[in-house]
């Protein structure tokens, strides 16, 4: 990372690490995770988890990763990163398509996936599924991703609360996931980041178990990869039955984030997306 002459603002850096486990009661690990760095300032995590009693779901999940890491290295640069992470999801949903297409045994496979680029002061991601990205924040956190889940679009519609739905017997079920159409219905986000940023990408094992406040405190704890290791083994002791993946990417630089204004911004903070 480079100091900028006085006056001046701090280049921005960033810091990685990923980290999935088994977790307590399952044989396989059905989540997958994968990270790539272009350079200081330009990185890119993701994470998938298999659709769980589906066939093929650990294959799903690692293909993502993989089809989504590799389409994105040999994007054209000048695409800029949202429309070449957009292109890669879209491109490993259609490779878990076709492969479940023809072979019989994966007929049903699919899988979350989601992921963020971070290339300079802005963060672009793209999320499909109950994977989450976390933006922890001058010690606040928030979701900066919607869960499509049959639970989280009752209470979006406000019909259930955020506890009822996290108890609601059809919580977990999807309602998009990665792979089950040709063409994927893949949320984009986009939002600047500063430096003290930390922003925390997981699948539902880890954050079924962890309180959002327990999140925000492991996901702080020291660099990237110490943090990874505390989430993974907090959520761990504390019984989780599902496979569980940490990734979390910390920026470092930057200068102040400008506060949004008008009604958009409103909507977004009442909703708690900022």
């Amino acid at each position: 990372m480079a100091q900028s002459n006085e006056g001046s603002v701090e280049e921005i850096a960033v810091t990685f690490a990923t980290r999935s486990d088994v977790g307590n009661e399952r044989e396989s690990n059905e989540d997958a995770c994968g990270s790539r760095a272009e350079s200081s300032a330009h990185v890119l995590i993701a994470v998938a988890d298999g659709v769980g009693g589906e066939e093929g779901g650990e294959i799903a999940s690692q293909m993502a990763i993989e089809n989504t890491m590799q389409t994105y290295a040999e994007s054209p640069a000048h695409w800029g990163p949202a429309k070449r992470l957009y292109r890669a999801v879209q491109k490993a949903n259609i490779e878990i398509h076709d492969r479940a297409l023809v072979v019989t045994e994966l007929r049903r496979m699919s899988t979350t996936l989601t992921a963020i680029v971070v290339d300079g002061n802005t963060a672009h991601a793209a999320h499909v599924g109950d994977s989450r990205l976390y933006l922890i924040r001058d010690g606040r956190i928030v979701q900066k991703t919607k869960d499509h889940t049959v639970a989280a679009g009752r209470r979006r519609m406000l019909f259930a609360s955020a506890e009822m739905a996290k108890d609601h017997p059809e919580h977990s079920m999807l309602t998009r996931s990665l792979g089950r159409e040709l063409i994927a219905a893949v949320d984009r986000i986009t939002f600047p980041v500063t430096g003290g940023d930390v922003l925390l990408v997981c699948s539902d094992g880890l954050y079924n178990v962890l309180r959002d406040e327990e999140l925000r405190q492991g996901a702080s704890a020291g660099d990237a990869a110490t943090a990874c290791e505390a989430l993974v083994r907090e959520a761990n002791e504390k019984g989780t039955p599902d496979n569980l993946t940490a990734a979390i990417l910390m920026v470092h630089g930057g200068g102040p984030v400008a506060t949004p204004t008008g009604w958009r911004s409103l909507v977004s903070r009442v909703l708690g997306r900022n």
